[in-house]
């Protein structure tokens, strides 16, 4: 299947999909503080560091911007992998349960 050379199609897909999160790997690829590991998401690299203080895993967006300091991106651990999030919008990456109500529950598949 080849992808549309349109440009708007091009930029709908690239905003659609910008806004979820993206697995990057799991912890344990970088165990130790100072460990860090570099992945490219949607032709931008990111760097995804374990803090040497408090062991915190930090996700950062390498811009080459002169002087500019690493722009932080969204980042997020559950069950050992690691998240980011490159849309800058405020949303959680998984609702509490008691957010959500029961009759907003719906067993709607996606293609429906």
């Amino acid at each position: 299947m080849s992808i549309p050379e349109d440009p708007r199609f091009r930029r709908e897909m690239a905003t659609a999909f910008r806004s979820g999160w993206h697995f990057i790997d799991l912890t344990t690829a970088i165990p130790a503080p100072g460990d860090s590991l570099m992945v490219t998401l949607f032709g931008e690299p990111i760097v995804v560091a374990r803090d040497d203080e408090d062991d915190d895993i930090r996700a950062y967006r390498c811009l080459r911007r002169p002087r500019g300091a690493p722009q932080p991106v969204r980042c997020a651990v559950r069950y050992g992998m690691i998240f980011v999030n490159l849309d800058q919008r405020d949303h959680e990456l998984v609702e509490p349960l008691e957010a959500v109500a029961p009759e907003a529950i719906s067993a709607t598949p996606r293609s429906a």
